[in-house]
């Protein structure tokens, strides 16, 4: 493990740079792998820019208004810990997971375990190859499971890509044991409609429920027709997973029409994607509720029955808003931060040309009670560190900093790095430290940064899709206060009830010092 880079602490200035038989798992010690890339979130291959944008981003970088290629800038409140780069598993890395001492890390080619038990110091536990993307990951009990949303010629980890206009292509949901964590065991799998792109699980006493977002139907793919206007639902008996299957389809969008009732895109909402599914549910399971990403709208329903869910409230932002992409609660349930994925991520959204309020967050109050809440819009955030043509930039995956009274998240915007901010005042939300590379390169757009960065116990974690694992530390005395809260296990699109059983995390422990 290496810090490769030079680091400089500092407050950036604004740039002007606009079935269970024969399936396999390898594992993995060291050696490349072979991946074939697929659609997904990942970034779009190295693409030539204009000699005018080469030489804005190259004058950027000489004056100071962004940092140099691959050079680490942040601000003082923050440390960078640790580097982990890419070993065995060379794809796109992508989500995380936390349990106890370990951390779970998606990439397009499999997963890879860490153990951070010393956040300074992780350490690579074992790699699992798998391919297809985007292998987005979750954790619970002995279970791992892991997304497919790339048409395969099986469900075993050996696949090869195979067009999803043939009837036996493959993709859904892959299950694994992790009760040996150097040698994970890969024990079921579950074909869904239209593949599995993000996965939310659910848990219920002996089982545990999985919501499957997927989108993008074509008349052309047997397993995936339109009207894709739901989410797959997987029951997981956690004693006996091979026996994991679809149990329902409910219907988020209903409506007439072969494309169902949810946004219906271009022409009639320019630059707004149509709505074919969800790409991202969080779960508030302490609370019954949940909150849907979906393409152009964004949902807030009730999983009191977390078979059929049922929906209280939808939105649309047809001005701003161009793929409603994830979400996060805040503590108190009553606040919902929305991402817009702007350019799929694979685009340089964070620029004066693009502006403050595309490819943001939102941020949405929950108002009223019961089946009667509200969706009310308050406010937008981004990040106001300029990036270069360069660089993807985007709102991306976060999580809540857990502080009783505050509204606090960490967040990742690809090459725009992390972003520590609050929202307590939905209205007036405000950055409060961050941490970001250089662009991977100043003459071409090459996609890369942090897919994921979310707090656990005590440290935030950063997916870097192509530096890979970072490790940071912010020292804060508003956030300071969440280093006390200790979770067994994190699936971010799982929200806990941070302070449920914690009668010991007060609010007086704002005094602006260290406590480890």
């Amino acid at each position: 493990m290496t810090l490769l880079h030079t680091t400089r602490v500092r407050r950036r200035r604004l740039g002007v740079a606009a079935a269970a038989a024969g399936l396999l798992a390898t594992l993995l010690t060291a050696g490349p792998a072979a991946a074939i890339p697929d659609p997904g979130d990942t970034p779009v291959p190295k693409k030539e820019i204009s000699s005018g944008q080469e030489a804005q981003a190259r004058a950027a970088i000489e004056s100071g208004a962004i940092p140099g290629v691959d050079e680490i800038v942040h601000s003082a409140n923050i440390e960078h810990l640790a580097n982990v780069p890419k070993d065995a598993l060379q794809g796109t890395n992508s989500d995380i997971a936390f349990q106890g001492k370990y951390a779970y890390a998606g990439n397009y080619d499999g997963f890879r375990i860490f153990d951070i038990s010393n956040p300074r110091s992780p350490k690579t536990v074992s790699q699992v190859l798998c391919p297809g993307s985007q292998n987005d990951i979750s954790v619970t009990g002995n279970l791992l499971f892991l997304s497919t949303d790339s048409s395969r010629s099986d469900n075993s980890c050996n696949s090869t890509s195979q067009s999803a206009a043939v009837k036996d292509s493959w993709e859904g949901m892959k299950i694994f044991d992790i009760s040996d964590k150097r040698n994970p065991k890969y024990v079921a799998a579950v074909e869904t409609a239209c593949g599995s792109h993000t996965h939310t699980l659910v848990p219920d006493r002996k089982n545990v429920y999985v919501y499957v977002s997927s989108y993008s139907p074509q008349a052309a793919f047997p397993d995936c027709q339109p009207p894709h206007d739901g989410i797959s639902v997987i029951k997981v008996p956690k004693k006996a997973p091979q026996q994991a299957k679809v149990v329902g389809f409910p219907v988020l969008f209903p409506g007439e029409g072969p494309d169902g009732g949810g946004n219906p895109g271009g022409p009639t909402n320019p630059g707004v994607s149509k709505t074919t599914g969800c790409h991202d549910i969080t779960v508030l399971p302490s609370k019954d509720l949940a909150a849907g990403a979906c393409m152009g709208d964004g949902i807030l329903f009730s999983i009191k029955d977390p078979e059929r869910p049922k929906v209280i409230d939808r939105v649309q932002d047809n001005v701003n808003f161009a793929f409603w992409h994830s979400a996060t609660f805040n503590q108190g349930a009553n606040k919902v931060v929305f991402t817009d994925e702007l350019g799929g991520g694979g685009a340089p959204t964070c620029n004066a040309q693009i502006g403050p309020n595309r490819g943001a967050d939102g941020i949405y109050d929950i108002t009223g009670k019961g089946d009667k809440r509200k969706l009310v819009f308050r406010s937008y955030f981004k990040i106001d560190r300029h990036q270069a043509s360069t660089e993807n930039c985007v709102a991306h995956n976060g999580s809540i900093i857990p502080v009783k009274g505050r509204d606090l998240m960490v967040q990742a915007w690809y090459q725009g790095g992390i972003s520590v901010w609050d929202f307590t005042n939905s209205s007036q939300p405000k950055e409060i430290g961050f941490f970001e590379r250089g662009p991977i390169s100043a003459s071409q757009l090459v996609g890369g940064g942090s897919w994921s960065a979310y707090y656990y116990n005590g440290y935030i974690y950063s997916n870097d899709m192509a530096k890979g694992l970072d490790v940071l530390k912010i020292n804060d005395r508003r956030t300071d206060p969440a280093k006390r809260v200790r979770l067994s296990e994190l699936n971010v699109q799982t929200q806990p009830d941070y302070f449920d059983d914690d009668d010991d995390d007060d609010d007086d422990d704002d005094d602006g010092h260290d406590d480890d």
